[in-house]
């Protein structure tokens, strides 16, 4: 059984959404109550894209002129984070504005790093999701692509304020073989397995003809789209037109797929003449992974790291007239931002009856004068352990015994180590020796954030539970 539904409900039901059904996207009104239609929303989400993967970041090897058009039309953020090096906990944060251990998704049920096919434990239904917070004011809502939060009917993205979904419900390497411990990789349209083993060839294309789709549909309305690629994870698939096409094998191919995806998308709403209404933000789940061709410079580490190559990650933001062109922000964001900003942007308001970790950054899009982070701190955490502390233009590693590492394997003792991001972004300098002031108020924080979200074997005040089943089935096909 589900834990804790009534305050989610008790929150549909005061914005007059129903909480056991989602509204078809047909039902949405096109302006709010003030007479002016609020903004469409689209979030492209890769995975494991690295921070120097793409043109306008600096990457020599892959050519993404959609990309690099789109940063010329907007803003670059180049201090933009993720919560954790690894899929399902980054994914949480954008979802719910918080911390993945404020949630309880910083780990799955077997304390593994991230969740697997026919898992107990999903994002709880009772957390409200950046789709729910905007159904408040009628939007259609869709989720195109790897979702990875739960793949049991309770944790699907149609449970969780989206109003379709077609996508794969975890990482594209955790499909098996017929007969074996694992379904085949599925396809899926809302709740249906449509395609098993899914063909990973043709998923960036197909995902791309699904959000045209649903974005001329839902033209005259609201609308949010989350579009999570599945690419360019291993195995890295791309299909016919760009296969073979890149500098850079499998990966560059795969790279170079997206920012064609995303260009077809942003020609779609000029054509629709909803452009100068939609916020487009374009960003990557975590850093890259050694091996298989993508680059995190001028950043140190890779996915599933706490150094900055496994969770700074490139964003573009882009909306005509509203953020200015060809500028480029250093100020700390965080995907957990999204939620609490995309609400004030839809003229409603972030769930009140929680802690929200995220914070409002319209300052920092719009590049009002001055503006600065709203951020005291963010922390980094490998699993359940709190491993590094930003502050600022500083960033401290606490002193740990021993220090975890991806999958929760120890790597040993460590000791305390600072760095100033400004002048060292690569982290090749510790200066904790001249700072002692710096690694005294950062300390400070460490402790802050154990007796808030908690530490390695040591919970949090403000934790909430995750969702959990008892007896989860795998996702098999239907047949007639």
């Amino acid at each position: 059984m589900l834990r804790d539904y009534r305050t989610r409900r008790d929150f549909l039901k005061a914005v007059g959404v129903g909480a056991l059904a989602a509204a078809l996207p047909g039902v949405a009104r096109a302006v709010d109550s003030g007479g002016r239609r609020p903004p469409n929303f689209i979030v492209i989400f890769c995975d494991d894209l690295g921070y120097g993967d793409i043109g306008c970041f600096g990457s020599k090897k892959h050519r993404t002129p959609n990309i690099d058009r789109m940063a010329a039309e907007g803003m670059r953020f180049t201090s933009f984070y993720v919560t954790s090096g690894v899929c399902s906990p980054s994914r949480s944060s954008l979802m719910t504005g918080c911390y993945p251990r404020r949630v309880n998704m910083h780990q799955d049920h077997n304390n593994l790093c991230v969740l697997f096919p026919r898992g107990k434990k999903g994002l709880n239904p009772s957390e409200i999701t950046i789709a729910e917070v905007l159904k408040q004011k009628d939007y259609a809502t869709a989720c195109v692509g790897k979702w990875h939060l739960g793949d049991q009917p309770e944790f699907l993205p149609t449970r969780q304020g989206f109003d379709y979904y077609y996508g794969i419900p975890y990482s594209n390497d955790m499909g098996g073989k017929k007969g074996g411990k694992r379904p085949p990789l599925p396809l899926m349209r809302n709740e249906t397995v449509i395609e098993a083993p899914a063909n990973q060839r043709t998923l960036t294309k197909r995902y791309t003809g699904e959000v045209v789709k649903f974005i001329t549909a839902n033209k005259d309305k609201p609308f949010f789209v989350y579009l999570p690629h599945t690419m360019p994870h291993m195995p890295i698939f791309s299909s016919g037109d760009f296969a073979g096409k890149s500098a850079n094998g499998k990966f560059g191919d795969a790279v170079e797929e997206i920012d064609w995806s995303t260009g077809r998308i942003l020609e779609t709403l000029k054509q629709l003449g909803i452009d100068k209404n939609t916020l487009v933000v374009f960003t990557s789940d975590n850093g890259a992974a050694r091996g298989p061709g993508g680059s995190n410079l001028p950043l140190s580490g890779w996915k599933g790291s706490t150094m900055e190559g496994g969770m700074r990650e490139p964003c573009v933001m882009r909306w005509p007239g509203k953020i200015p062109a060809q500028t480029s922000c250093d100020e700390l964001a965080i995907t957990m931002d999204l939620l609490p900003t995309f609400a004030k942007l839809a003229r409603t308001k972030a769930p009140a009856d929680r802690i929200i970790d995220g914070r409002d950054i319209g300052a920092l899009m719009f590049g009002a004068k001055n503006a600065e982070t709203p951020h005291e701190a963010f922390y980094y955490y490998q699993m359940d352990q709190l491993q590094a502390v930003r502050s600022g233009k500083w960033k401290l590693y606490p002193p740990l015994k021993p220090r975890k590492r991806n999958w929760g394997k120890p790597i040993g003792d460590t000791g305390l180590e600072l760095y100033d991001l400004k002048a060292d972004i690569a982290e090749k300098n510790n200066v904790a020796d001249k700072h002692p002031n710096v690694v005294k108020r950062i300390l400070a924080l460490v402790e802050k954030a154990r007796v808030d979200l908690g530490d390695t074997a040591r919970p949090g005040a403000n934790q909430r539970p995750a969702g959990m089943v008892v007896t989860p089935k795998p996702l098999t096909m239907k047949t007639d």
